[in-house]
């Protein structure tokens, strides 16, 4: 919806919206922080290593930490798809059946497989869940992990999933400044994280022409 706003926004004034430029900001901004962690951990060990090669256990130790680090944020990003208990049968059926509407044959294909869809936008590829939303960048070597949620503890998954597909469509930016970020780096590191069956999602959207978009008729 050209010229849309998400009326969310409005609950973040402090927020600047996001657009390509921010994101590329906090993607180095999150690089930064990762590297300022990791660096000590690297010289230390390796500091160590040279003044006292009996202290190799030690100069070992820094380095799993240099390793460890990294990967504790991208299990904080990935954690933003972790979909929650199912309901009830007969309402996610009929919640799944709803949001088919809404996508393509391949997405909906793609969701009865992985439990997530995949939607193209200005600012990326989007890879949306129940309660979160990872942004593959153009290139599709960085993600994005956005945490947000629908205020309805009660509806279905494919409900959830509906009114954040929407909420993006209306306003990718609105819905953007709205999520809060909960981790942005490489995609193999997320990757790694997330559930097996949602893996597949997640390497569409990094394909030059990820399959999504909204239903069409003939």
């Amino acid at each position: 919806m050209e010229g849309a706003v998400l009326p969310e926004t409005a609950s973040v004034p402090w927020r600047p919206r996001v657009d390509a430029l921010r994101l590329r900001r906090a993607g180095r901004l999150w690089t930064l922080t990762t590297v300022a962690h990791v660096v000590p951990f690297v010289l230390a060990g390796a500091v160590l290593l040279w003044l006292e090669p009996l202290a190799a256990p030690v100069s070992l130790l820094c380095l799993a930490h240099a390793w460890v680090i990294p990967e504790l944020y991208a299990s904080r990003g990935a954690g933003v798809m972790r979909p929650r208990g199912p309901g009830e049968e007969r309402s996610e059926r009929a919640a799944a059946g709803l949001l088919g509407d809404l996508v393509g044959h391949a997405a909906r294909d793609l969701h009865a497989r992985t439990g997530v869809v995949v939607e193209p936008g200005r600012l990326g590829a989007w890879v949306v869940g129940e309660a979160g939303a990872l942004l593959v960048r153009p290139g599709g070597r960085r993600v994005d992990c956005w945490c947000v949620r629908v205020d309805d503890p009660d509806l279905p998954a494919g409900d959830r999933i509906a009114h954040l597909l929407l909420a993006l469509r209306t306003d990718e930016e609105g819905f953007a400044t709205v999520a809060n970020l909960a981790f942005s780096g490489a995609r193999w590191r997320v990757r790694r994280r997330l559930a097996r069956r949602m893996r597949p999602a997640l390497d569409a959207a990094a394909r030059p022409e990820p399959t999504s978009g909204p239903a069409r008729a003939a």
